[in-house]
């Protein structure tokens, strides 16, 4: 596990991401944390109950790092990651999106069209499993949940 440490606004969000099941993604995640990518940048979207993002250079949902990783999904079971596709035939991702504080990356329609925007759900969005690269998690809901459009990112610092 590698630990990402989020100053915000409204506090800190001490993460631990799983670079066993999401190597792929939590590498994209490291390595624009630790340029400094998302230090200064807002969380633009904010779903009471659902979910805040953040990681958009353009602040509106639009923007993104310029590079794009495929979506990664490791299957309870798997060896290995399914790489570039949502889960299908009743497969259970390892790192699900059953309860706030999960830290997954966001992406259009295209499921391979992530690039820096990230979300952490606030409460359990099961329906996202299979479909969306989780890759880390936080017991610091509380700071997560006083999150507000608008609000920034001081800084990613990341702790290997």
């Amino acid at each position: 596990m590698i630990r990402a440490v989020i100053e915000t606004d409204k506090g800190t969000i001490r993460a631990e991401l799983d670079d066993l099941h999401a190597p792929i993604t939590v590498k994209n995640f490291v390595d624009l944390s630790k340029h400094g990518f998302y230090d200064g940048l807002t969380f633009h979207r904010v779903e009471p109950g659902f979910v805040i993002q953040g990681g958009d250079p353009l602040g509106n949902g639009t923007g993104g790092s310029g590079d794009r990783i495929k979506l990664e999904i490791f299957a309870e079971g798997d060896s290995e990651a399914t790489i570039g596709k949502i889960l299908t035939g009743g497969k259970k991702p390892v790192i699900k999106h059953n309860k706030a504080g999960v830290f997954s990356m966001a992406r259009t329609n295209d499921p391979n069209s992530a690039t820096s925007q990230f979300f952490i759900t606030l409460g359990d969005a099961s329906f996202l499993d299979g479909q969306y690269a989780a890759f880390g998690y936080t017991e610091d809901t509380e700071v997560a949940q006083a999150i507000r459009r608008g609000d920034k990112i001081i800084s990613i610092k990341i702790e290997d």
